[in-house]
């Protein structure tokens, strides 16, 4: 692939990203209007379509204030990880 080919696909690529954070702004707002329609109800069927606003409770472990309270046993527990970044600047 020449420099030419690879530029116009960065290109394309910001393009496409910037699509994508509109489209994302967009189904935002749109979720933001009929939140704010249904208010407290958790369920709407409108049509065909049935919408569920539900509250989620999820219990999830607190790493940092494990690691403030138990440094060493949290150190016996770290796993390095490795992992590639890809960003166009």
């Amino acid at each position: 692939m020449t420099m030419r080919q690879i530029e116009n696909r960065i290109k394309k690529l910001k393009e496409l990203e910037g699509q994508k954070k509109a489209l994302e702004k967009q189904i935002t707002d749109l979720q933001t209007e009929i939140k704010d329609e249904m208010k407290d109800a958790e369920h709407l069927t409108v049509g065909d379509h049935v919408i569920h606003w539900t509250k989620v409770v999820s219990n999830r472990f607190d790493s940092k204030c494990f690691q403030q309270d138990h440094k060493q046993l949290y150190g016996r527990y770290i796993k390095t990880v490795e992992s590639r970044r890809f960003t166009v600047a």
